[in-house]
């Protein structure tokens, strides 16, 4: 039924809504196949995709998150949460690209935002990938852990298995479910805090949606280099959500403490989007230089995406001694032309600070 489409190595992702419509996506585009199936077939292809993952879907755990024995990911709910049919998404694991250069490429940014993002991760600095839905953030972050020295230990955590990197020291973990007796639940935030305990030289969590992103920080802060993904329509609205998600952690969690920790902690902010042709390009790299002005993060352009280039910005990244610890000069990594400075000086992004 949907073999051919698990087979077809262009189709990026299939979901149902229901049986007598099915969907794929090509190229970031999607489609409306002429696939017709009926409730039972869903529900026995559901019920066989769950098998090797030992996760469950019943009347009282009604969605399901999933990785399948190829990589890619299921995502499931059921009635009544929807309103008549089972909805069924699975984002394929494509695998297009595993460095950077790979992406270079593909279009996505030009060989010197490859040379600096690979500088960036070599030297240490902590990176986050924002973006949309489907606009190639954990690619990209895949592609930024395989730049990580051979020497270091890596240990990501993830809501379900996607990172994937050719690296020789790795503990990749993922959360899991409660039983149908409510214990035995891990959740992200628990994963984090464990993987400090693991002696990592780096931590890696998929993507930040909730109170992990107060644990991520923490972390960071302590001096553990890391990178993440984040939803994000721009890197300003990025690290605004950083300095948002960690106040769902509780009342004593405020502001004050949470901009200044995003500020000194988060590094570089690389923004992905999907142009309207399906093209992933990079919109902009900018730098976090640890500044705050009235209680918000102060950014620093460091490439921008004009006329349909990504061209070099004015700005630069934090700790310069560290890409000369690792080797690079930062003059031969951003010299070039640089794009025109935007209206209003410097970018700045954040909370106004409470409590």
């Amino acid at each position: 039924m949907l073999q051919p489409y698990f087979d077809d190595p262009t189709v990026e992702e299939i979901w149902i809504n229901e049986p007598s419509r099915v969907f794929i996506a090509r190229h970031g585009k999607s489609e409306l196949t002429t696939t017709i199936l009926t409730a039972q077939d869903v529900r026995d292809l559901v019920e066989r995709m769950l098998k090797s993952s030992g996760r469950r879907l019943d009347v009282s755990n009604p969605t399901v998150d999933a990785t399948l024995p190829d990589g890619s990911r299921l995502h499931v709910v059921i009635p009544d949460i929807t309103a008549d049919h089972w909805a069924v998404n699975i984002r394929k694991f494509v695998v297009r690209a595993t460095h950077l250069d790979a992406l270079v490429g593909f279009g996505t940014f030009t060989p010197q935002v490859a040379s600096f993002l690979e500088a960036c991760v070599v030297a240490g600095l902590n990176i986050v990938v924002a973006g949309g839905t489907q606009a190639g953030k954990t690619t990209l972050l895949n592609c930024l852990l395989a730049a990580v020295p051979g020497r270091e230990r890596v240990v990501t955590c993830e809501e379900v298995f996607e990172l994937k990197a050719p690296l020789p020291d790795i503990v990749r973990m993922q959360t899991r479910q409660a039983s149908l007796e409510g214990t035995g639940e891990i959740t992200l935030r628990r994963l984090v805090t464990e993987a400090l305990r693991m002696r990592p030289q780096r931590i890696v969590v998929g993507e930040v949606r909730q109170a992990e992103c107060l644990d991520l920080l923490i972390a960071l802060n302590s001096g553990m280099p890391g990178m993440s993904s984040i939803h994000a329509n721009s890197a300003r609205e990025a690290v605004t959500k950083l300095c948002t998600l960690p106040l769902l952690a509780g009342e004593n969690i405020g502001s004050r403490f949470v901009v200044p920790t995003v500020a000194g902690c988060v590094d570089i902010v690389v923004h992905i989007a999907t142009d309207r042709d399906g093209t992933r390009r990079v919109r902009e790299v900018v730098g976090v230089p640890g500044r705050v002005e009235g209680d918000v993060v102060e950014l620093e352009p460091i490439f921008v995406r004009q006329a349909a280039q990504l061209v070099r910005a004015d700005g630069y990244p934090p700790h310069a001694e560290r890409f000369a610890d690792a080797g690079y000069d930062l003059s031969d990594l951003l010299g070039g032309h640089r794009a025109a400075p935007a209206a209003g000086g410097r970018a700045l992004a954040g909370l106004e600070a409470t409590g």
